[in-house]
């Protein structure tokens, strides 16, 4: 009787391993120039460390990353489709103010009279409420005080700024 013949099937070679991918990707880096740039960047570690730490240590720069994440903080808060809504409304508007003509002769005054008639256009009062109503919640929140923004916005007691 014969001797069983154990065989592994190697399986076909499809595509390069991980070690050509990663010789690859150093040849690419290194043809684009990533390489020499991350080699420059690790020798200066210390003179580009000490720019960032002068840098942040400034007032001004300090108000600015606080600022940036207060608006973070406020967009975070908004729906997308209503942010979407309010910027290209916002959009439209700027767009029909620019092209207002301050002499423009089309345009008479309203008058007395005009006057009385627009307190009772409905489509103007359906324009307007919404801008009314905008305006008491931004000074109702211009009237509150705050401390510290991220106390404010999270409720949660902090000892930064």
């Amino acid at each position: 009787m014969a001797e069983r013949i154990s065989h592994t099937v190697t399986p076909p070679k499809i595509g390069p391993d991980a070690h050509e991918e990663l010789e690859r990707l150093l040849q690419t880096m290194h043809e684009h120039g990533v390489l020499r740039f991350a080699n420059d960047v690790v020798a200066a570690n210390p003179q580009i460390a000490q720019v960032l730490v002068g840098g942040l240590q400034k007032e001004g720069t300090l108000n600015a990353i606080q600022n940036v994440s207060v608006l973070g903080m406020a967009l975070s808060t908004i729906e997308p489709r209503d942010f979407y809504r309010v910027t290209f409304a916002l959009r439209d508007g700027i767009q029909q103010i620019s092209q207002h003509q301050p002499n423009d002769q089309d345009h008479d005054s309203p008058g007395v009279t005009g006057a009385y008639k627009m307190l009772h256009d409905e489509e103007l009062w359906h324009a307007i409420t919404p801008l009314i109503d905008g305006l008491k919640a931004f000074a109702e929140r211009l009237g509150k005080p705050v401390d510290k923004p991220v106390t404010d916005f999270t409720g949660k007691p902090t000892d930064g700024p």
